[in-house]
């Protein structure tokens, strides 16, 4: 089916068959509408936890395919058929064209949630829900995806435009804010990682982020050195960070994106 074995390499050993029969099973199920499978999120960016992190993959697809195939791929990588060894999977397929143009759409053809630590999720319409979770997925995987079938990832995914990107940003740091659903170490590393993009235009591992923001937030460095701690324990055994110091970092958080896009005119 094409797949290479050196991407798999460059993927934590603890979910490397699982990968493999993850585009496996997509290419069984896609066929030759199949024209690539991207590891993202802390896969690409080499900040995957065992225990922690969930597993992120972007699929691209020509078509769009029919629904039934959508479905169909939505049973065959459910967790209750395919057992997922990290926290989660977060899959999300996207018509192949789409990819290609820089988009602040949501624009994916199925969202999929699905682990031991996940609700479970199988979406297959975007309109009405929130863009923001998918263009940074999508500008993360332009730059450090891993292409685990088909070509480099750059060929398949555009990077989103500036002003798309920044209200990306921003609406990402709103939902952290609100705080609902997130454990409060993982607030804390976006808003950083959220920071470290807006001023040099890169996406960092969040620990790598961390440090590059306490470095220069002296007033928050002993709530990013606890988010990290926390971070680096498994989800059930997060530490609690105190929230009224949470709301004030992602606050400045805030403040420190809206100063970037200014000065970018986003």
């Amino acid at each position: 089916m094409g797949t290479e074995t050196e991407p798999f390499r460059t993927v934590p050993a603890e979910v490397r068959p699982y990968l493999a029969e993850l585009v496996r099973r997509t290419h069984a199920v896609c066929g030759p509408r199949l024209t690539g499978v991207v590891a993202v999120g802390s896969l690409a960016l080499g900040d995957y936890r065992h225990g922690r992190s969930d597993v992120d993959v972007t699929v691209l697809v020509a078509g769009p395919p029919p629904a039934a195939t959508l479905r169909e791929l939505a049973d065959a990588l459910d967790h209750r058929r395919l057992p997922c060894p990290a926290a989660g999977l977060e899959l999300v397929v996207y018509p192949a064209d789409f990819a290609r143009v820089p988009s602040g759409e949501a624009g994916y053809l199925l969202d999929l949630n699905t682990g031991a630590h996940l609700p479970g999720r199988a979406a297959f319409d975007p309109a009405g829900g929130p863009s923001f979770w998918y263009v940074i997925d999508r500008s993360v995987a332009h730059q450090d995806g891993i292409a685990l079938y088909g070509p480099p990832a750059p060929e398949l995914i555009a990077a989103p435009g500036p002003a798309d990107l920044y209200a990306a940003v921003r609406a990402s740091v709103r939902e952290h804010g609100d705080g609902e659903g997130h454990l409060a170490d993982n607030r804390v590393l976006n808003g950083c990682r959220s920071v470290v993009h807006c001023r040099t235009g890169r996406w960092l591992a969040k620990r790598a982020a961390a440090g590059q923001v306490a470095a220069t937030e002296a007033e928050f460095r002993p709530l990013i050195e606890a988010a990290v701690r926390s971070f680096e324990r498994p989800r059930a055994a997060a530490l609690p960070l105190p929230g009224p110091q949470v709301r004030s970092f992602l606050a400045r958080v805030r403040a420190l994106v809206d100063e970037s896009a200014a000065a970018a005119g986003a």
